[in-house]
């Protein structure tokens, strides 16, 4: 009797872009999924089909044969065909929390739509596995997982174990060592099949004493292998030791978990090691253009958008849930592991930057409609009006910069109450002509105002309090001037009750905490140095020459007014053009740099900066020094706050005799943070730019941050940081890669006291990457500016609040409050930020536990513990 059983799972791995478009793959696509179903109907042996678990393929497939539905929902149903979890294969380090969870949501629905969603977080080529995926898999009712990439053999030698999330959540999931195309190809011919089967059977068996063995068939973009039935008889033929049986993934996993009988090892948390699968960790920071759109409108979506939206329907607008589903869709297929990667060709990454505008031009139109609905039903007692939204589920006092179109005269802006708000204007132009002539009155009878003169304008206020996700009024009172006058000198400091910020003579900064009294200096040091990388791995060149902006000061200016104080520094960096000059170690380059350092009236300081980049293959990074000997660095990820080790000394010490396939770097991803502290005081760098950082220095005491990287190649060999062959196709140049131009990068920095947990880090990144809309409700606006709407009964209240929860260091952070997509409630999701103490959980009226899926029913609790996420489901009469 043979003991072994092989299961083998027949599948494709479906880019849906890289080197080649998404065009080219949706045409190959629609030819191979009409040769599945056909292979699947006409041999009933052939068991199962494996679709890459992404029902995007599915939907875009039935988009050009709706007449194949039926024939396709009948093997789904069958477990046939294989669809699901996902809708696209997303990466899990640098993509929002909730777009891996919408992903997995949405991917579900249209599998379950389409005959049944598989239950197996399969993931077979994404750059690392996400720490917290255990618990988003379980609240999806996921209970296995099985991939390929970030586990090192030095830690874990069989195939099989137990892994543990952030929050303490498991699933028993499988490493695929040598990849999901393994056993892509298959003899057939009679004389050598035995040696080959037992020649690829010989590696699994050595790293599983199981009975049951896994041989995954596929590669990417397999074709179906239509005689795989035959060729498994022929294999338990020729092999006396083996049985071969056609197996979905889900299947093997299932009986390996119950021959196992809980016998397995754990592992905790993040799996990113790179030893003999690359995970290609500085691949956060390629293409950084595209990166800041990705981060940009996802904070767009989640911050602002569905919060709106929420604000919208509780006051009886319809929600827009497939508007909002395309939108997901497209962030989806710009979250898939190469795409978000950017290791593509640059003809791809244009479809990428365009799927990107795509998605920010809906949001942005959809968001402005539905605040329009809103104030053109509230009362209007002056014709500059303003309806201000807080998509903030607590009172806050932002900093709003908006369009206004303005006469040109002298005004006061008041808040609801009557009370005048601080505000610049910061720039105006005269359009005049072309703003009237959009007008259109429905009822020209009807008087209204129209103004001598039109400014388009952009206006910086100091707010007061807006109501906890709700709306208030602003109006223009034309009685006097109220507009801060911004003053301009030549002197190197500015300061507020938090800080005090001195230019030092070399170009660098030095910041006085005021609280303390400490001293802190070399401040904000940007370093350049050169990339001989690809798409996937920044790598330094063998002969590189680093450049500091040390010494690089060309000028600076300040500007003071009631609203900020801000530095203009000037630099102009000597840098060798390419790396040819780099390695001779000329400088016959110059990179301009204007940084902006502003202080507000809070304990941030704010950065803007602008680089004219004409120089290629080469990285910038930002440095801030503390004065925290580290150990371990902090920084977000889904759903909570992870540590890790500032060097990994002990893979580094063997990498090279190991033939690692990268070297072990401490360059990490981050969601919007990266912190170091002790048990007194911190240092956080807050960025909605590239999601990559690095613990730098002798004493491992800086903080430096990727502002881009630019490289000329999609894949190159024998990289200094990884060693080998080429990741990507050498032949394919990317000149857009070189990122020329004009770049610009915003972060801000604090230094607090006190303890990590209190400082409200998260919290704080949300409430930066939150955009505050403003709508104008004058008349002389309704046109074809913006679309004419008809005129509607004013009966909403001037000022209206949906949800007001509470928002200390001890309560659960809000991740998203939105529509929910069954029923007529809210979701509001909570986690616990946190690296140690629990948070509450707020009680909601009319409000029960569920899971992620927005569904189930989850058990009632009162508290998170870190890393834990809660989703409530909010009755609203």
């Amino acid at each position: 009797m043979k003991e072994k059983v092989v299961h083998i799972y027949s599948h494709t791995h479906w880019d849906q872009e890289w080197y080649f478009t998404s065009s080219r793959s949706r045409i190959y696509l629609l030819h191979h999924v009409k040769n599945v179903l056909r292979v699947l109907e006409e041999n009933p042996d052939f068991s199962c089909y494996l679709l890459d678990a992404q029902s995007a393929l599915i939907e875009s497939y039935l988009q050009w044969a709706p007449e194949d539905k039926a024939r396709l929902s009948a093997l789904v149903a069958a477990k046939r065909l294989l669809t699901g979890p996902w809708y696209t294969q997303t990466d899990q380090l640098v993509v929002h929390q909730e777009s891996v969870v919408r992903n997995l949501w949405y991917g579900m629905r249209v599998a379950d739509e389409s005959g049944g969603s598989m239950k197996l977080g399969y993931v077979p080529d994404c750059f690392g596995q996400g720490g917290n995926m255990p618990q988003i898999y379980r609240q999806f009712g996921i209970r296995h997982a099985l991939f390929w990439r970030g586990i090192a053999d030095n830690t874990l030698h069989e195939t099989e174990f137990c892994w543990q999330g952030d929050n303490g959540d498991t699933v028993f999931a499988v490493q695929m060592p040598w990849g999901y195309h393994y056993g892509g190809l298959l003899d057939e011919t009679p004389d050598t099949m035995a040696a080959f089967l037992q020649a690829k059977m010989a590696p699994i068996e050595a790293r599983s004493a199981r009975t049951n063995l896994l041989y995954p068939h596929g590669f990417d973009q397999a074709p179906i292998r239509e005689n795989l039935p035959d060729l498994v008889r022929q294999f338990n033929a020729c092999d006396d030791e083996r049985r071969y049986q056609i197996s979905s993934p889900l299947d093997f996993i299932t009986v390996l978990e119950k021959e196992a009988a809980g016998d397995v090892r754990t592992l905790h948390g993040e799996l990113t090691e790179g030893k003999h699968s690359r995970v290609h960790k500085t691949i956060f920071s390629c293409r950084a253009d595209l990166k800041r759109l990705n981060n940009d409108i996802e904070a767009l979506l989640v911050n602002t958008l569905e919060p709106v939206l929420a604000i919208s329907r509780s006051l009886g607008h319809d929600y827009p849930a497939r508007a909002v589903a395309d939108i997901w869709k497209l962030m989806f297929f710009n979250a898939a592991h190469d795409s978000i990667g950017g290791c593509n060709s640059d003809e791809t990454n244009r479809d990428i930057a365009a799927r990107y505008k795509q998605a920010h031009d809906l949001a942005s139109n959809l968001l402005e409609l539905h605040t329009r609905q809103i104030a053109i039903r509230t009362p209007r007692e002056h014709d500059y009006t303003f309806s201000v939204f807080n998509p903030l589920t607590a009172p806050a006092a932002p900093q709003i910069t908006f369009e206004a179109w303005l006469p040109g005269t002298p005004f006061i802006l008041r808040d609801a109450a009557g009370h005048a708000l601080p505000y610049v204007i910061e720039a105006q132009t005269d359009l005049t002509d072309y703003v009237l002539n959009q007008t259109i009155r429905l009822n020209p009878g009807q008087p209204y105002h129209k103004p001598e003169r039109v400014y388009r304008s952009k206006v910086t206020v100091s707010s007061s309090a807006l109501p906890a996700l709700g709306y208030t009024r602003w109006y223009a009172d034309f009685s006097a001037d109220g507009a801060s006058q911004t003053q301009s000198d030549t002197r190197s400091w500015i300061e507020n009750d938090y800080y005090r910020i001195d230019v030092e003579e070399n170009g660098l900064l030095t910041v006085t905490d005021k609280a303390s009294g400490k001293r802190y200096a070399r401040q904000m040091l940007l370093v350049e140095n050169g990339d001989d990388g690809d798409a996937y791995n920044y790598s330094p060149p063998r002969h590189d020459r680093q450049v500091t902006s040390e010494g690089c000061l060309n000028g600076l200016d300040r500007e003071r007014n009631a609203l900020r104080q801000t530095l203009r520094l000037r630099y102009r960096m000597p840098v060798p053009i390419d790396l040819e000059a780099r390695a001779r170690g000329v400088f016959d380059g110059v990179m301009p740099i204007t940084v902006e350092v502003m202080l507000q009236q809070d304990a941030l300081i704010r950065f803007t900066a602008e680089v004219d980049n004409q120089v290629l293959s080469h990285r910038l990074c930002v440095h801030f020094a503390t004065d925290i000997l580290a150990n371990v660095s902090c920084a977000d990820r889904l759903f909570g706050a992870a540590t890790r080790p500032v060097q990994l000394s002990n893979s580094l010490r063997v990498w090279e005799q190991e033939e690692w396939h990268e070297k072990p770097i401490a360059i990490e991803p981050m969601q919007s943070y990266v912190n170091l502290h002790d048990e007194n005081h911190g240092f956080t760098l807050h960025t909605n730019g590239v999601r990559e950082y690095e613990i730098v220095g002798d004493r491992f005491d800086t903080i430096a941050v990727t502002l881009f990287r630019s490289f000329g190649y999609m894949g190159k060999a024998n990289l200094l940081y990884r060693p080998g062959r080429a990741s990507g196709e050498t032949v394919v140049a990317t000149p857009d890669a070189q990122l020329l131009g004009t770049l610009s990068f915003s972060f801000s920095w604090r230094i607090y006291r006190g303890a990590f947990d209190d400082a409200q880090h998260a919290r704080l990144s949300k409430t930066l990457m939150t955009t505050f809309p403003v709508y104008q409700d004058s008349d002389f606006l309704n046109g074809r500016l913006r679309f004419c709407l008809s005129d509607e009964i004013r009966c909403y209240p001037h000022e209206y609040s949906l949800l007001t929860l509470p928002d200390g260091p001890q309560d659960a952070l809000l991740s998203v409050v939105k529509c929910a997509e069954r029923g007529s409630g809210l979701v509001c999701r909570f986690y616990n930020p946190h690296l140690e103490t629990p948070v509450l959980i707020p009680p909601l009226k009319n409000a029960h536990c569920v899971l992620l899926d927005e569904q189930t029913p989850a058990q009632e609790r009162a508290t998170l513990k870190p890393n834990d996420v809660q989703t409530l489901y909010v009755a609203i009469a």
